[in-house]
This record gives structure tokens, C-alpha cells and sequence, in this order.
């Protein structure tokens, strides 16, 4: 399984987009070298983006944004439906927050709560209806461009996302895709919306069931170290998940446990001002290989970084000779090989049988939807004009008269989910081939 990590691409209006837009060669050769690495080394089978999207959190920002990731993924030949996206500080409108009394209430209620309070006092107010939404409406554009991917967040259920990639019979990458950004931009003393004093990720974000045959892969924009419960995330993160892939920093490194592997990756577009400004990437290989009755996975990572006249990325070195940066990581426990027939309707005969997996055993309706065929159904749900969404919800049954007012992103995030949970992905699918030829 080959995947792509990049992070902090920095769209940022009015000029993104544009023919004066300074970042423009940059991606346009990051798009380049992915494809010819691509080449030679076969397609990549996700695209993995961890926060600071946007510049401002607008919505043009994000439309620049979306052409860029489907050239990104049609040149190193991955499924645009297997990109996957998490906020940063800067997908944060902090326009919103400042304009909206009871965005700052929500936020200052968790950030100014005592320590041994503050992860009750974030359930509460994201398990309640308005202050719920309330924390989210500064991700309000973000949602709308997360949403074809499946990576939106809304209350009072989804905080963060969880998928899964299944690189064999035995072995499923799920990856959790968490919120770093539910405080920042609130008003702190210090004015800083990445300060620890705004950030705060709690273990309501951190149970990351350490299932057999399950390796957990943490996606998220912050650092541990940059929580204000650093010490328990970066306790809960590492004790549970094999593989880290993070952002913010602009800083490209690779750190390796005994039990984890970490990435931090070069931001696509840094601040060309910044002291070490570098962009970069990462291209991770996971191979599982089995010896002496155990399994284990296999990672090999190239760090990819920029470097001027002539314009081109490189990969870093692991010593003077060695261009690949390789761990491997035992697996835990041993998964049942047998095959199931498809269920809840999330496979299409072209998917073929689904092998089975502590997936499908604990019957998780988000990681049944984690399939190809049903993520293509969402990205070209999410494609539609709006009006066609709501007359194939309303003629699937799938949204509840109540559920009429509430945002876009979290009334269809819950009728597609409502669609795998009642078998009706193909009827899904119908409607949607219906719509598009309409």
C-alpha cells in the first residue's frame, strides 16, 4: 500500500487559484514529482492531508483547493474518493468567531474549565444541539469541502472520523481522523489561535481501540505537544497507534518506537518569510510480512524536499547512501481469514466479497462505508447541486423532518450513513446516476 502525506498547502485568497498566486510552482511541481514517483513505483493508493487547507477557512480557498487534490490524485493514479482530510488552525474562519457570541461561550467554557473538568465540559457542550454546532460553525467551509471525502465533523456524534484501508485479508489501516482545532481562534491571552492555551484534544478523541489485526493510524494537524493535555495525548496516541502522520510545524522529520512510527511533514506552501522555509512531502510504503509466526508491518518512507535552480523536490537523506527510511511494527493479534458475503449493502459486485474483520464484526456503520464503491457514492452525492441531494434523501427516506434546518454537511453526512445502515447503497447509487444524467 503506497500512500501520499502531505499538509498545510495554504490556499489563500484572492490569489489562489490565480495566475499571480506565488505558491502556484510549488504544487505544480510537488503534482509532478508525485506523478513521476508514481511511475516507477506504482499508484498511490490514498492521499492523506493533515489540516491547514485553507488560509482563511473561505470557501474559494477550498474550491482551489479540490481542483488541485483531483490533479494531485489523477497524476499519481489514486481514487479521488480515497482522499483523506483533517482541519488545521487555518481552516478555522475566524470571522465566525468573533462575529458569533456563542462560538467564543462555547469555546470558552471548555478552554477556561479546570483541568480535571474540561473533558466532561467539552461533552457536554459538543452533545448539545446549538453549542454543538456552535463549535463547528468556524469549520463551516471546511465541512462543505471535507464532506465529498467523508471527513466531516458535526455533533453530537461525530467529533472525528474514522476510515479504513485494508491492505490484506488479515489487515486493516483505520485511520482517525481527529479534530486539533475545536478552541482555536478562541480569545486567549496570548492572541494565538495554535498556542497551547487553544488547543486541546482530550481522550474523547484518543480511545483508539487497539483491535486485532487493526493498525491505527492517528491523522491530525497538532502535534501532541502542542495540546494543552499534551502529556495524555501523547501517552494515548503513541500507546495505541503504529503509525503518526502530522503537520503544523513545516517541519519534515521521521521518529521511530518500538511501537510506532511518527511523520511530520514539510508544508506544501510554508510562509516564504519563515526562517526554514522548506516545502516538502512523504511517500510511505506499507508492506505486512509474516516470519516466525507473527505478522508485522513493514514501512519504507521517502522524505521529499524542495530545493532551488534547478526547481525540484529531492529526497532526503538517512545517511550518506540511503535514500529510504525504513521500521517495521509488529501487528497485533491474529484475524480470522474467512470471507463473509457483503452486508449492509456497502459492497458492489465489481468490490467483489469483503474479507472479514473486526470491522464488520463490530458492525461500525462509518468504517463499512469506508469502501471504494461506497465512498465514490458519497464524493458523487457531495457533487450534486444541492437540490438533488434533498430529493434523493427525501425519496430514500433518509432524512427526518426535524433534521430539515440543520447544516448541509451533518443532515446528508447522516442520511449516507443512514443509507449503509438500511442496505440501500444501490439504490443510493441509482438515484445518484439518475440525478447526473438529469
Amino acid at each position: 500500500m503506497l500512500l501520499l502525506h502531505i499538509s498545510d498547502i495554504h490556499f489563500n485568497y484572492p490569489v489562489c487559484g490565480t495566475q499571480m498566486d506565488p505558491d502556484r510552482p510549488y504544487r505544480t511541481i510537488l503534482l509532478q514529482d508525485a506523478r513521476d514517483r508514481a511511475a516507477s513505483l506504482g499508484p498511490v493508493d490514498a492521499i492523506l492531508v493533515s489540516g491547514d487547507i485553507a488560509f482563511h477557512g473561505m470557501a474559494e480557498e477550498y474550491s482551489a483547493a479540490s481542483e488541485w487534490l483531483a490533479d494531485l490524485a489523477s497524476a499519481c493514479g489514486c481514487q479521488i474518493e480515497r482522499v483523506y482530510v483533517v482541519p488545521g488552525n487555518h481552516d478555522v474562519d475566524r470571522n465566525v468567531i468573533t462575529g458569533q457570541a456563542s462560538v467564543r461561550n462555547a469555546q470558552q467554557a471548555i478552554g477556561r474549565a479546570a483541568p480535571d473538568r474540561r473533558e466532561r465540559e467539552l461533552l457536554v457542550q459538543f452533545q448539545d444541539g446549538e453549542a454543538g454546532r456552535s463549535l463547528f460553525a468556524p469549520l463551516g467551509a471546511y465541512n462543505e469541502f471535507a464532506a465529498r471525502f467523508s471527513c466531516q465533523v458535526y455533533p453530537p456524534e461525530r467529533l472525528f472520523w474514522q476510515q479504513d484501508l485494508e491492505v490484506d485479508e488479515k489487515t486493516v489501516i483505520r485511520i482517525h481522523g481527529l479534530t486539533s482545532t475545536l478552541l482555536s481562534g478562541a480569545g486567549v491571552p496570548s492572541g494565538r489561535d495554535d498556542s497551547r492555551e487553544s488547543l486541546y484534544l482530550s481522550p474523547l478523541q484518543t480511545a483508539l481501540d487497539p483491535l486485532d489485526g487493526v493498525v491505527n493510524l492517528v491523522l491530525c494537524h497538532h502535534p501532541p505537544d502542542w495540546f494543552m493535555d499534551a502529556d495524555v495525548a501523547e501517552d494515548a496516541i503513541c500507546g495505541r497507534a503504529a503509525i503518526h502522520l502530522f503537520g503544523h510545524k513545516h517541519r519534515q522529520r521521521f521518529s521511530r518506537d518500538e511501537n510506532y512510527v511518527r511523520f511530520s511533514a514539510g508544508a506544501v506552501n510554508p510562509n516564504r518569510y519563515e526562517v526554514g522555509w522548506e516545502p516538502g512531502y512523504n511517500i510511505i510504503r506499507l508492506t505486512v510480512s509474516e516470519r516466525a509466526g507473527a505478522r508485522y508491518l513493514d514501512v519504507e518512507a521517502q522524505l521529499l524536499v524542495w530545493q532551488a535552480r534547478p526547481d525540484m523536490f529531492r529526497p532526503k537523506m538517512v545517511n550518506q547512501t540511503d535514500v529510504v527510511f525504513r521500521h517495521t511494527l509488529p501487528i497485533r493479534g491474529v484475524v480470522a481469514t474467512a470471507r463473509l458475503p457483503a452486508s449492509r449493502g456497502n459492497t458492489s459486485a465489481a468490490d467483489g466479497p469483503r474479507a472479514s474483520n473486526p470491522v464488520e464484526a463490530a458492525g461500525d456503520t462509518e468504517a463499512a462505508m469506508s469502501n471504494v464503491h461506497a465512498r465514490n457514492l458519497v464524493f458523487r452525492f457531495w457533487s450534486l447541486a444541492s437540490s438533488k441531494r434533498r430529493e434523493i434523501a427525501e425519496g430514500l427516506r433518509l432524512i427526518e423532518p426535524a433534521e430539515i434546518a440543520l447544516p448541509e454537511t451533518e443532515r446528508y453526512g447522516r442520511a449516507l450513513m443512514r443509507a449503509s445502515e438500511r442496505g440501500l447503497l444501490e439504490q443510493l447509487a441509482e438515484e445518484i446516476d439518475r440525478m447526473e444524467n438529469r
